[in-house]
């Protein structure tokens, strides 16, 4: 199932929309706190947005940059303002389409199929996975942290993967141990304690101290 984000301040056209995504049978999660749009983002992990320009506190252009950080997925601004000077920034801040207020629902809904087969019907979707504002983006195996960006090596993306799927459990060495030998030909107990070393340090020159956390005789522990 397809999910879709909305950012749309307008109680009576958010309502509608909402309504009649869900009816072809689409996740839809609305917005709530206006001062926090990147966080809700992450946490839902949508497929496409669905992006108001008139908003309370930052404008549509403004949350369009900062998910353009983290994630390219699709984004449809909505907008009443829909002279030439507002397409064309909404396109140049990283929008993928443009509808103008007012619409037919069945004119969105057509745009937003397009949109996703045009996204996901050749290519797999590239989640995100979120901890403390920390984004591990699966797609191009990167970790972004309050405007930082680390580039990860495949053994320290797959711990960071497996710890984040796994957020709020502890993971054993051993299950870290199977999962990097599915990409490497041969893992250790010292391959292992000497890829969460370096990884441990990389996490901290960005600000993510204790960031993974050991449990001692368990594994490992995000939270």
């Amino acid at each position: 199932m397809y999910k879709i984000f909305l950012v749309e301040d307008d109680d009576a056209i958010a309502g509608a929309v909402e309504r009649h995504i869900v009816s072809w049978g689409w996740e839809v999660r609305r917005a709530a706190d206006y001062t926090n749009v990147v966080g809700e983002f992450t946490a839902f992990g949508p497929h496409l947005v669905l992006l108001d320009i008139g908003l309370p506190f930052r404008n549509g252009y403004h949350w369009c940059a900062e998910i353009r950080k983290l994630s390219q997925v699709p984004i449809i601004f909505l907008s009443s303002a829909s002279d030439n000077m507002n397409i064309v920034m909404a396109m140049n801040m990283g929008g993928d389409d443009f509808v103008a207020k007012p619409f037919d629902l069945e004119v969105l809904t057509a745009k937003i199929q397009a949109m996703l087969r045009r996204t996901y019907d050749f290519a797999p979707a590239a989640p995100l996975l979120e901890c403390r504002g920390a984004v591990l983006d699966t797609g191009d195996n990167t970790l972004s942290y309050q405007g930082s960006k680390l580039e990860l090596s495949r053994n320290e993306y797959r711990i960071l993967q497996v710890l984040l799927e796994h957020k709020g459990s502890t993971v054993s060495r051993e299950t870290l141990m199977q999962k990097l030998w599915e990409t490497d030909s041969f893992v250790d107990e010292n391959t292992l304690t000497v890829n969460m070393a370096r990884l441990r340090r990389k996490l901290e020159g960005i600000g993510l101290e204790d960031f993974i956390r050991t449990k001692k005789g368990m594994g490992y522990l995000i939270e």
